[in-house]
């Protein structure tokens, strides 16, 4: 079997369920050796496998409730599933899209698709809890949206993707857990932080593989870093950052002063 081809096909399955077996399936067969690199078709993917719901809006058209109901954790849980339903399908394109890396890079983010979803299970059970489903609440495309963007260079998806876009979510979440606290939902509180710790390894997979790029490429990492968050977002990050998490996974502390001076 090949591994492209596998990527491919468990990236374009729609049935979430299906999916999260094939992502385990495939985590499998390459640690045992299975899969081939031979070359295969490599195509753009504008819109990878995903069910017909939830829709996708704009987000500045989305809704944010308050945690102190069981519709506001659900929307808030709905919002965090979304994002690790989405985080499946960009670890897999990494796998797929990318094929001149070492065979430690696919084996390391066949094993964030593994994580994702399960990060994607403990999420959906508890939404169930809470009297919904995935799908019940519109969401956003943003993190996809970024995929396309990077979908021609390596070094610049490990930059933007794990150390932008996913790595925000080492910055929100400790307010979220001490809000959900607030609110007494300690189990939602629970899995937030089994997310984190797993994300700030997956942030950290990402800055290996940047710093392995731009080691490759001989450029400076700090700078080539900066200068792409100023070409593709236009400016500096949103505060405050997790320093300590950011640090875990794999920033320099001239980096996290530079995002703190861009802000």
């Amino acid at each position: 079997m090949n591994l492209y081809e596998q990527a491919f096909a468990c990236l374009m399955q729609v049935d979430i369920s299906e999916k999260k077996k094939m992502v385990s399936l495939l985590q499998e067969a390459w640690q045992n050796g299975e899969l081939n690199r031979n070359d295969s078709a490599l195509v753009s993917i504008p819109v990878p496998g995903r069910p017909d719901s939830p829709d996708l809006l704009n987000p500045s058209l989305l809704k944010q409730r308050k945690l102190g109901s069981d519709l506001g954790r659900a929307t808030l849980v709905h919002a965090i599933l979304h994002i690790e339903f989405n985080a499946i399908n960009l670890a897999l394109d990494a796998v797929y899209r990318f094929r001149d890396m070492p065979e430690q890079y696919y084996s390391d983010w066949l094993k964030v698709a593994a994580e994702e979803a399960y990060h994607f299970s403990l999420l959906e059970k508890r939404l169930a809890d809470l009297g919904y489903s995935y799908g019940d609440f519109p969401a956003h495309n943003g993190l996809w949206e970024m995929v396309l963007k990077t979908d021609h260079d390596v070094l610049i998806r490990m930059a933007l993707v794990p150390r932008v876009l996913e790595a925000r979510g080492l910055d929100v979440t400790p307010g979220m857990i001490e809000r959900l606290l607030k609110a007494g939902d300690n189990d939602t509180v629970d899995i937030l932080r089994i997310i984190l710790r797993d994300e700030i390894g997956h942030v950290a997979i990402g800055s290996h593989w940047f710093k392995y790029c731009c080691k490759n490429k001989e450029l400076n990492p700090e700078e080539t870093f900066r200068n792409l968050l100023i070409e593709y977002m236009g400016k500096g990050l949103s505060g405050p950052f997790h320093e300590e998490a950011r640090l875990q996974a794999g920033f320099s502390q001239e980096e996290i002063d530079e995002l703190v001076k861009m802000v």
